[in-house]
């Protein structure tokens, strides 16, 4: 039997890290006695009210996979305490034939225990939402005791004891600027732009989360100009999760706020803060209704990936970071619609004349064959080196076992054969999907006709571009790189070789 074995933790703290360790000790036991292999650690430190955790979502696609022949897990509240997830798991391994055994018993599908699923998935789910209700009330008496119940505090503030307090560095300095900026007439966008542009670290940065960007945006700024812990007061419970597996919020009717005037000190004055606000309601404006340009959504800047913005005055598109933080984050990648369309026109031209081409095709062909032979043979390759890294693995369980290969050392090599097999099953895919080509000279055929009904139409509307095509990067120099929306990406690479070989 191949066990997957799943081991959670809620969090990172240093008890939870030994609790880690005591698991994974107690299923090599479990598994040793039993004369079984382990497949595969499935570790993490998360919460288990949601879906969203990356380990679960590798431990259900193996299974789908068939890459072991049974989950394992200390009790069913490891793997789920949401009942929705606790049954697709259940359906899973139900539709793939595999069993599930949790060390408490309560789930056994061995021996046909599984009766009790539902109920225990039940109980996994009041607890948390009992355990969740329990911390909210803890909140709201925090917060009506004048005390900051965040993790993060405010840009300009700090946190000791629950209370805050003015930082004596630069970031209080950001936030009145930011105030006496908008005063002075400048915009959300304004604001942040020269933000960017002087490089000034961003909120997220300087509380230093991880990927933080260091690109201010409009509605950060609007976030400081109408956050009310700027003037010393506390505004807190403003809004609540859903439901213990639901992580959408309601937010409450400002009544129903819990608000501590005078409990820090200020950074801006409150007059100036109900300025700010009056100006914000008075440049409130009903906005109409964007005009989509032909090219929004489908043209890209090549370089940032940022969408392209249309802008009258050039009557063409401009990348979005450049018209919105300027030179630092971009440069303009200007093309006119006029020009663009009539690229695409000349391509797809270029294109039909090479498909009516009877020695064009031909060599299509024949390049289309040698391909799908290459691709065949790197999948043979890639599946033997699989096998290859699978049986090593193999052989480091044994030898951990039988006490050759100290424990870390057991992991740590496990952890690296399991990315190598990771990469190849990735590559794998890309080489099965290339050899979906089952009739040459129709997927040629195909590419012919959805080609010349194109030129047919004498405007280029966007139901008719988007039928088409699939995106257009669009290069420093204005030029684009067109993405066709063909069945057969093949078949139309080899066409695009051809092509680019006919041009030069």
């Amino acid at each position: 039997m191949r066990c997957a074995i799943y081991v959670r933790v809620s969090t990172n703290k240093e008890e939870q890290k030994s609790s880690l360790e005591n698991q994974k000790n107690l299923f090599l036991n479990y598994v040793s006695e039993r004369g079984w292999t382990v497949f595969d650690f499935y570790v993490e430190i998360e919460t288990g009210t949601t879906s969203k955790r990356p380990v679960l979502q590798r431990l259900i696609a193996d299974a789908k996979a068939k890459k072991f022949d049974m989950i394992l897990a200390k009790e069913l509240s490891r793997l789920a305490r949401n009942g929705g997830l606790s049954y697709e798991i259940r359906d899973v391994t139900l539709n793939h034939n595999l069993d599930i055994i949790t060390l408490d018993n309560a789930i056994n599908t061995p021996e046909g225990n599984v009766h009790m699923f539902g109920l225990y998935a039940w109980m996994y789910e009041q607890e948390s939402q009992r355990i969740s209700d329990r911390v909210k009330t803890t909140f709201k008496l925090k917060a009506q005791r004048g005390e900051f119940k965040g993790s993060i505090p405010p840009l300009g503030y700090g946190l000791k004891d629950g209370r805050l307090y003015v930082r004596n560095d630069p970031t209080p300095d950001i936030v009145r600027r930011i105030y006496r900026g908008y005063l002075a007439g400048k915009g959300h966008d304004c604001i942040a732009r020269e933000l960017y542009e002087e490089g000034i670290p961003t909120p997220s940065q300087i509380a230093g989360k991880k990927n933080a960007s260091d690109m201010w945006g409009g509605s950060t700024i609007r976030g400081i100009l109408t956050n009310p812990h700027y003037v010393g007061d506390l505004v807190q419970c403003r809004s609540t999760t859903k439901s213990v597996t639901n992580k959408n919020r309601n937010y409450k009717d400002p009544k129903d706020f819990i608000i501590v005037q005078d409990t820090h000190e200020p950074i801006v004055t409150r007059k100036d803060f109900e300025v700010v606000q009056q100006l914000l309601e008075s440049r409130k404006r009903t906005r109409p209704q964007s005009e989509v340009h032909l090219f929004t959504n489908t043209a890209y800047c090549a370089d940032c990936g940022r969408g392209m913005h249309f802008k009258k005055n050039v009557k063409g598109y401009l990348c979005g970071s450049y018209n919105k933080y300027g030179s630092k984050k971009c440069t303009d990648h200007l093309v006119r619609e006029a020009d663009l369309i009539s690229v695409i026109l000349q391509d797809i031209q270029m294109l039909v004349s090479n498909l009516s081409n009877d020695v064009v095709i031909k060599k299509l062909e024949n390049q289309l064959r040698k391909q799908k032979q290459q691709n065949e043979k790197v999948l043979r390759t890639i599946d033997t080196q699989i096998e290859k890294f699978r049986n090593r693995k193999k052989q480091a369980h044994d030898k951990h076992f039988d006490g050759d290969m100290p424990k870390r050392e057991y992991d740590e090599y496990v952890t690296s054969i399991n990315q190598e097999i990771d990469e190849l099953m990735q590559k794998k895919c890309q080489q099965d999907e290339s050899l979906q080509i089952q009739d040459d000279t129709l997927a040629f055929s195909e590419l012919k006709k959805t080609l010349e009904e194109f030129l047919s139409f004498k405007e280029l509307t966007p139901e008719i571009l988007h039928r088409l095509i699939d995106r257009i990067e669009i290069k420093a120099d204005g030029s684009p790189r067109i993405f066709y929306r063909f069945s057969n990406p093949s078949a139309y690479s080899l066409l695009l070789t051809i092509n680019a070989q006919h041009s030069t």
